[in-house]
């Protein structure tokens, strides 16, 4: 099958955490011999700001990860049927410009042989609807959303059977247990403060309880303004700025554990979806707390794949007794990975996308004339 995918970008994963998830699942579908194309604008937002952050040896950890991934860059004049060619499969994410999205769902009305569906990973449907509805999705087959909450809220404006739930997962070929265990100390966060979406919840959950149990805690993202350094500095917190979602792993492997610390609107508005850190924790083997979230999908076993804690206090509580007991460690990791490889890898993630395919295929046959 011919699969085109346009991103925000596959390069960079500067404040694009789907960048893994796409990386991931692209780099399994070319392994079961599909000819997958992926297409990112010229100059886009995240890998400008990754070029002014760390240069172009910001990109070095992406190549050396992923040699058998590339994008094809375009400017904004390009001719989306230029690239979508003689595809078969067409994907468009929602980190696109309105008029991209537009145009090739143009294509797809004006007689494209190709399927077409539009891929909604992010909260903007609840928490800024007139963005996504700023988008002209006439022209589509259908809609991959990531959490059955989001895939709800299509239904509701019209799209009924026409949208299918597709959650992320872990790329288990590059987010993995260390082949050799070294020394483990202390916490890890990787995330973006982003904007104030859950500043509160992360002093309460994360920052506060770590220092009370003095477990020393290593901060990793980007958009932290001059408020929020402060606030990492009052607690003791070791902020080490952008790191490559490729060395994740590795980021991973010197630590003891991680917290999730979900953003309001999948804490409240939209529960049931994880987000990719979840996923990369577990399938590195690494234990996790979680600040309240509500798996309304069944996708984990809280409390076998991962502790959860209902207030900052059973947060520090469940820090220290991590802290101090080496087998729970131990068994949390082994349930978490045992549950990554059983049911959210990007392998199963592709097996659930052909199976989309498959079904547009049909029914396109059914109304054939």
């Amino acid at each position: 099958m011919r699969i085109r995918y346009f991103t925000h970008s596959l390069l960079s994963c500067w404040n694009h955490g789907n960048a893994h998830f796409l990386r991931g699942t692209l780099r399994e579908l070319i392994r079961r011999g599909h000819d997958v194309s992926a297409f990112e604008p010229a100059g886009n937002w995240s890998l400008a700001n990754l070029l002014s952050d760390a240069g172009e040896a910001g990109l070095e950890p992406f190549r050396r990860a992923y040699p058998d991934l590339a994008a094809t860059t375009y400017p904004p004049d390009t001719d989306p049927a230029e690239l979508v060619g003689e595809a078969d499969l067409v994907i468009v994410h929602e980190w696109n410009e309105p008029a991209l999205v537009a145009a090739i769902g143009r294509l797809r009305a004006q007689g494209g042989r190709f399927r077409l569906l539009f891929h909604d990973t992010h909260h903007r449907a609840v928490s800024d609807p007139d963005a996504i509805r700023a988008f002209d999705l006439s022209g589509y087959d259908g809609v991959l959303a990531f959490g059955e909450t989001l895939s709800e809220v299509y239904r509701r404006w019209g799209w009924g059977d026409r949208v299918w739930t597709w959650h992320e997962a872990a790329d288990t070929t590059h987010f993995r247990p260390p082949e050799h265990e070294g020394t483990r100390e202390g916490l890890v966060w990787i995330g973006n403060w982003g904007d104030g979406e859950r500043t509160e919840e992360l002093e309460r959950f994360l920052f506060a309880p770590a220092s009370e149990v003095r477990l020393p805690l290593d901060v990793y993202g980007v958009r932290y303004p001059a408020e929020a350094l402060a606030t990492l500095a009052r607690h003791g917190v070791a902020y080490h700025g952008w790191a490559p979602n490729a060395e994740a792993p590795g980021i991973f492997a010197r630590h003891l554990a991680t917290v999730h610390v979900p953003r309001r609107y999948y804490a409240t508005i939209l529960p049931g979806i994880p987000t990719i850190r979840v996923f990369e924790a577990l399938a590195c083997g690494l234990p996790l707390v979680s600040a309240p979230w509500e798996d309304s999908e069944h996708l984990f076993r809280p409390g076998e794949d991962f502790l959860v804690a209902r207030d900052g206090a059973e947060m520090t509580k469940h820090l220290a007794t991590l802290r101090d007991d080496p087998a729970l460690r131990a068994a949390l990791a082994r349930s978490g990975l045992e549950t990554i490889r059983a049911r959210h890898t990007c392998a199963h993630r592709a097996d659930e996308l052909l199976a989309v395919a498959a079904r547009l295929e049909t029914a396109s046959e059914r109304i054939a004339p």
